[in-house]
This record gives structure tokens, C-alpha cells and sequence, in this order.
């Protein structure tokens, strides 16, 4: 019964920086696992970044040290600052948290558009 909501999507030029939010519609415990990951037309969908409940992040090649996952603890249960962003960046970016026992939650995405 639980949703997620992505929020802080939008248009933004080359070497610009967004912050995007994920949002559980009711309060969550026990995540062992919060990630990004995003999409767009003709291609995988695939992991950004990624961070364990004991601080272990993990990021995919083409972001590292540009963009920065962390978490929270409240209604907002975690962040993407994605910095220096090129126009391939440009997809639908979508948060997921997982909990022991429990199938993955995930929002429904929302889109980041990087062009002059």
C-alpha cells in the first residue's frame, strides 16, 4: 500500500545541477536498499546510484562524481544531486526502496530534460 513519488524534474542547460526527491506516501522502516534509476526510449533501464541502510553507495560509470545519492528519514526517504549534467542524462528518473521480506517499491518516475 505504499507509493513512492519522484519530484524536482524538469528542463535544465548543460553544466546545470537538479536535486531530485522520492517520496513514500506513508512512513517506511527497515530499507536496506535505496536507489535511482532511470530510462529513455530505446534503451535499459539502468541503475544510477544506489545506497545501503549502512551508508555503502554505488554509482554507474557515467555519473560518478557528478552526481550524489543520499537518504532521509522522514515522509522524503532520499535524494539525487545530480550536478554538471550533460544532454545525455536527459530520461525519466525513477526511485525505488527495498525492505526484507517485502517486493521493491517505485515510484512512476519523472522527467529530466538537459538541453540548451
Amino acid at each position: 500500500q505504499v507509493q513512492l513519488v519522484e519530484s524536482g524534474g524538469g528542463l535544465v542547460q548543460p553544466g546545470g545541477s537538479l536535486r531530485l526527491s522520492c517520496a513514500a506516501s506513508r512512513s517506511i522502516t527497515s530499507i536496506y536498499l535505496r536507489a535511482w534509476y532511470r530510462q529513455v526510449p530505446g534503451h535499459q533501464r539502468e541503475l544510477v546510484a544506489s545506497i545501503t541502510s549502512d551508508g555503502t553507495t554505488n554509482y554507474a560509470d557515467s555519473v560518478k562524481g557528478r552526481f550524489i545519492i543520499s537518504p532521509d528519514y522522514a515522509k522524503v526517504i532520499m535524494y539525487l544531486q545530480m550536478n554538471s549534467l550533460k544532454p545525455e542524462d536527459t530520461a525519466v528518473y525513477y526511485c525505488s526502496a527495498n525492505i526484507w521480506g517485502y517486493a521493491p517499491y517505485w515510484g512512476r518516475g519523472t522527467q529530466v530534460t538537459v538541453s540548451s
